[in-house]
């Protein structure tokens, strides 16, 4: 199939949805001229995740010094961008406001087209970045129709992609999305947050085979459930701590966290895999894609690839979390199809992803 060709154009993006101030310059959809992410993880932490009030201050102090970050490691100024695509939700209200009010002071001075944009939509556009030693070969952009698995904190989906732009969503999540019961279970093995990277770590001298923990296949849908299995967690710690003598709510009591913790990783990873590649075959999708920040676990990149026939594209890690990059690159697509944003648009922290399809 021959790829489409779209004319040329630089879009500065920003980033705002959650606890990540971020800013970056794409050009054509596709190429990296600058992506500055000026992370509050650290921050967050001890609060065992993410605490709004404290998140907007945090981009409202460090907004405006990120995009000229961004501008200055592009070698360009505001005036040599085509557009300006911000995330417009879904998301923390307080934090996206701060980059919703930001792109649109720029946008006014400027005299730019500014493009409001779902967040979710951005990282089903992060693998068509290339990647940093890509200039001078490529690789092929993916292809249409493609299968999306799109998983994150809030979001577990199956979409169908036909064209740029044109989804059709197969089935999301009924209760806690992948990354959610991550965190959540983390949370119970005394792991801390982020949860993500904290049960890959622990999981690497786990046994995956440890505990039977269920999967919620919910056959005949395209549907999800992880909160079956973030409490059959809850349970077998329970059972352990009783099976010592001591008391459930005993935190000195030395739990198999490696083996559970694996366990529990594999048991998210099958299911997605599974209903990813089924789902594959059942559309006629000649290609898949893993997007969203659950996308950087390195089980779940390893058995996709491993297990589906065709070709896979998945981000590169920097690209996996949230960042501005996947947003000026959606913001390009939206640009050469002609989509422009009034001004006085508002920020929608509730934004369903089925209003694009």
């Amino acid at each position: 199939m021959t790829e489409k060709t779209f004319p040329p154009a630089r879009i500065l993006g920003i980033e705002t949805s959650c606890d990540e101030t971020a800013a970056a310059v794409v050009e054509d959809g596709r190429r990296v001229l600058s992506n500055v992410v000026a992370s509050q993880a650290e921050m967050h932490a001890k609060y065992g995740g993410v605490f709004p009030e404290v998140a907007s201050r945090q981009h409202i102090r460090t907004i405006y010094s990120v995009i000229e970050e961004a501008l200055s490691q592009a070698h360009l100024s505001l005036d040599d961008v085509d557009a300006i695509a911000v995330t417009r939700g879904p998301g923390l209200p307080g934090s996206l406001v701060v980059g919703v009010n930001a792109a649109k002071g720029l946008a006014l001075g400027s005299g730019k087209p500014l493009i409001g944009i779902h967040h979710l939509e951005g990282h089903l556009y992060s693998p068509w970045i290339l990647e940093k030693d890509q200039d001078d070969n490529p690789s092929p952009e993916p292809e249409f129709p493609l299968l999306a698995l799109l998983v994150s904190g809030g979001h577990s989906e199956l979409i169908l992609m036909t064209d740029h732009l044109t989804y059709e969503r197969l089935g999301g999540t009924l209760d806690d999305a992948a990354g959610e019961a991550f965190d959540k279970v983390a949370r119970l093995l005394g792991l801390g947050y982020p949860g993500g990277p904290k049960i890959q770590k622990a999981a690497e001298d786990g046994d995956p085979t440890a505990f039977k923990f269920p999967r919620a296949w919910l056959e005949g849908t395209w549907d999800f459930s992880f909160s079956g299995l973030k409490t059959a967690v809850l349970h077998q710690v329970r059972q352990l701590r009783a099976e010592l003598g001591e008391d459930e709510n005993d935190q000195s009591v030395e739990l198999p966290v490696a083996d559970l913790a694996a366990s529990f990783q594999m048991a998210v990873v099958d299911v997605l895999v599974t209903k990813s590649r089924f789902a594959a075959q059942e559309f006629s999708a000649k290609e898949l894609l893993v997007a969203g920040g659950v996308s950087a676990n390195t089980l779940l990149r390893e058995m996709i690839v491993r297990d589906t026939p065709g070709a896979v594209h998945i981000p590169p890690l920097y690209l996996c979390t949230d960042n501005a990059a996947m947003i000026a690159a959606a913001g390009y697509f939206r640009y050469v199809h002609g989509q422009r944003s009034d001004l006085n648009f508002d920020a929608m922290p509730t934004w369903p992803i089925s209003e694009l399809v």
